[in-house]
C-alpha cells in the first residue's frame, strides 16, 4: 500500500470521505459525532453491518476499488434480501500504519461510483489507525414500507424455491484469483472475477417481491448453507435438485453443481414463494430484469435435502462457508 506523507484522521475524513456525504443534509457535512436521520411517513428502518478483513475477506493486494464495490455490494444485498430501498451509511475504517493517500483515495472514488449506482449516500462512521491488517466495517440503512419485510421465517410446506442470477461464477472467480486456477475462455473468467470483486445486491428484485415472497435471504455464506438458514427459522425442510441449479459456466472447473452450490459469494437472492404467487416470481423476475429459476420445494420436516441427477438425496461433509 505505501505510505506517501501518512495522513491524518481530519484529513482523511474532509479530503477524501466528507464529499461522499455532501448530499444528504443528515449527514451534517461529518462535522457532528452523529447523522440526523427521519424515516419517510409510513416507513420503517431496516439496518445491516458486515465486515470485512484483508486476508480473509478479500485478498491483501486487491484494487482499492474493488474493494470498496465489494464492501458497499455485501451490506445492500442484506437490504435486498429484505425487500428494501438503501438510504445511505455508516462506515468504520481501520487504516494499517503504511497505508497511502493514493490507496485512500482510490478507495474513496470506488466508493463513490459504487453509491452513486446505487443511490445512497455516506451518512458518518470512525477512523482509525491498526497495528493489524485492513480492516473495513459498513453499516447500512435502508427504508420499507412498514410491516412489508422480506423474512426467514416465513416458508411453509408446498412453497416453490427459487433463486436469482447464476450460482458460482464468485466461487470460480475467487480461485482464479487465490490459486490461479486454469481453464474457461477469457470473457468468462473475467466476468467470475469481476462477480467476485464487485457484488451486485439484487435490490429491484427484492422490492419487487414484497408480498410475493414467502421468505427470503442473500446468498453469502453458499446457497446450501443459506437454505439451511431459511429452513431453520420456517422450521420447514427445504428440497432442491442440483440439475436445476443455473450455474456458471465454469462451474466445472471447480467441480460441478455441488461445487457451486456450496462455494459462496453469490450475492443473489434465494427465497420462497406458494405455488399459487408463481406468476408473480416471475413477473417480478420481468420487472427487475433479473433472471429467476425454480430450483426446488419446500417439505414438511427440518433442515435441506439436496437431491443429485439421479434423484437420490446427498450427505453433505461441508454445505457452504464457516466464519469459525
Amino acid at each position: 500500500m505505501g505510505n506517501d506523507k501518512k495522513p491524518d484522521e481530519f484529513e482523511i475524513i474532509a479530503r477524501y470521505f466528507a464529499p461522499l456525504a455532501a448530499a444528504e443534509p443528515g449527514a451534517l457535512g461529518l462535522g457532528d459525532d452523529a447523522a440526523l436521520l427521519q424515516p419517510p411517513p409510513g416507513r420503517q428502518l431496516v439496518v445491516t453491518t458486515d465486515s470485512l478483513i484483508a486476508g480473509v475477506h478479500f485478498p491483501t493486494d486487491e484494487d482499492a476499488s474493488d474493494i470498496a464495490a465489494r464492501l458497499i455490494g455485501v451490506n445492500l444485498s442484506d437490504l435486498a434480501a429484505m425487500g428494501a430501498k438503501g438510504l445511505g451509511y455508516l462506515m468504520t475504517t481501520a487504516w494499517p500504519h503504511d497505508i497511502s493517500k493514493a490507496w485512500i483515495a482510490a478507495f474513496a472514488k470506488g466508493l463513490a461510483r459504487a453509491q452513486s449506482a446505487h443511490e445512497i449516500y455516506l451518512l458518518g462512521g470512525d477512523t482509525v489507525a491498526t497495528n493489524g491488517p485492513l480492516s473495513l466495517s459498513l453499516t447500512a440503512i435502508g427504508t420499507i414500507p412498514h410491516g412489508c419485510a422480506l423474512r426467514r421465517n416465513g416458508a411453509r410446506h408446498g412453497d416453490g424455491i427459487y433463486v436469482s442470477g447464476r450460482i458460482g461464477d464468485a466461487g470460480v472467480g475467487l480461485r482464479i484469483l487465490r490459486d490461479e486456477l486454469p481453464g474457461g475462455d477469457d470473457i468468462n473468467r473475467r466476468e467470475a472475477v469481476d462477480r467476485y470483486r464487485r457484488p451486485l445486491p439484487r435490490l429491484l428484485l427484492g422490492r419487487a417481491l414484497r408480498g410475493v415472497a414467502s421468505a427470503c435471504i442473500d446468498i453469502s455464506d453458499g446457497l446450501v448453507a443459506d437454505l439451511g438458514h431459511l429452513a431453520t427459522q420456517s422450521d420447514v425442510c427445504m428440497r432442491i435438485e442440483l440439475a436445476r441449479l443455473p450455474l456458471s459456466p465454469l462451474a466445472d472447473l471447480i467441480g460441478g453443481a455441488l461445487a457451486a452450490a456450496t462455494a459462496g459469494d453469490d450475492y443473489e437472492l434465494l427465497f420462497t414463494a406458494p405455488a399459487k404467487d408463481e406468476a408473480g416470481v416471475m413477473a417480478a423476475a420481468k420487472d427487475a430484469r433479473v433472471p429467476v429459476t425454480r430450483i426446488g420445494q419446500v417439505m414438511a420436516g427440518v433442515g435441506v435435502e439436496v437431491l443429485d441427477d439421479a434423484g437420490q438425496s446427498l450427505t453433505l461433509d461441508r454445505p457452504g462457508y464457516r466464519h469459525f
